[in-house]
């Protein structure tokens, strides 16, 4: 996996956003990117749509390719379509979305791990986040390893995410034993998935469906700067909202063999308390 991994980036309407991550994403030396950037979803967005692309088009300090979405997909079908076509010709992406920004180092990283475990089938992702909520207490400088994945900046390879669009949440949902082993909050956004036009909890319940696991760093090298009412994904995202953000941690001289941190599920699962989702699921599911 000598060749450049790629970022593949995702884009709507908002320029000054995009311009910011696109600032992050040079400060990373980035030396390429896939650019998927979504069709207005009416004459209101039409502008701003034609500023990000204009945005898009003035990047001369990497390799850009950029596809412009005839039609507005919205974010989940836009990221599930876009990550399969990237993974049907990489064998590695780097996944940023626009209201992303990142640490120097992040991208190095992140493309650290995903060469390093490259031919591990039990890995499944790389993140560049974490959150003080749910980071072991001896995590120390090193990475360590969640059984839940993550949407915010995130490695994968093309073998992890086989599968990932044959089955919707619920249904991936239906084949794990302990649907809120990493949190109640899983279920009642499988239950939304299709709904609100969202595609992380599908990513999560993969994981889960194959006892995959994600490669967190000891510290979050990630924020999120889309907290306005044309954000993507951050609907309750501002109590997630990171303490300042420290450099990037080194990356390892060896890597650690891959095993799931004991407290990871019993952090994720005081982070996201039961309310009520079991009565909730039956109804949906008709049971």
């Amino acid at each position: 996996m000598n060749a450049p991994i790629p970022v593949v980036l995702f884009a709507y309407a908002r320029p000054d956003h995009l311009g910011r991550t696109l600032a992050s994403l040079r400060e990373n030396a980035v030396p390429r990117i896939v650019a998927f950037a979504d069709g207005a979803k009416g004459g209101t967005d039409a502008p701003r749509v034609a500023a990000v692309r204009a945005l898009l088009r003035e990047v001369d300090w990497c390799e850009l390719r950029l596809i412009e979405r005839r039609q507005n997909l919205g974010l989940g079908r836009n990221v599930l379509s876009g990550v399969s076509e990237v993974a049907a010709r990489d064998a590695a992406f780097v996944i940023w979305e626009d209201d992303l920004i990142a640490v120097p180092g992040a991208y190095a990283w992140i493309c650290a791990a995903l060469r390093q475990y490259a031919g591990d089938p039990g890995v499944m992702s790389v993140t560049a986040w974490t959150h003080p909520r749910v980071t072991p207490a001896d995590a120390g400088a090193g990475p360590y390893f969640d059984g839940r994945a993550e949407c915010w900046v995130w490695g994968a390879w093309a073998r992890s995410w086989l599968g990932m669009i044959d089955q919707t949440a619920l249904e991936k949902m239906a084949t794990v034993a302990d649907p809120v082993a990493y949190g109640s909050d899983l279920p009642l956004m499988a239950e939304r998935e299709e709904a609100q036009n969202i595609w992380a909890v599908r990513w999560l319940y993969h994981h889960m469906q194959h006892n995959g696991l994600c490669v967190r760093p000891p510290w979050s090298m990630v924020e999120h700067i889309g907290f306005d009412p044309l954000a993507t994904n951050a609907a309750s995202a501002t109590a997630w909202a990171n303490p300042p953000l420290r450099p990037a941690p080194a990356i390892p001289p060896a890597w650690p063999e891959p095993r799931e941190h004991p407290q990871c599920r019993e952090l994720w699962r005081a982070a996201n308390p039961p309310a009520g989702w079991r009565s909730r699921m039956r109804r949906l599911l008709g049971l």
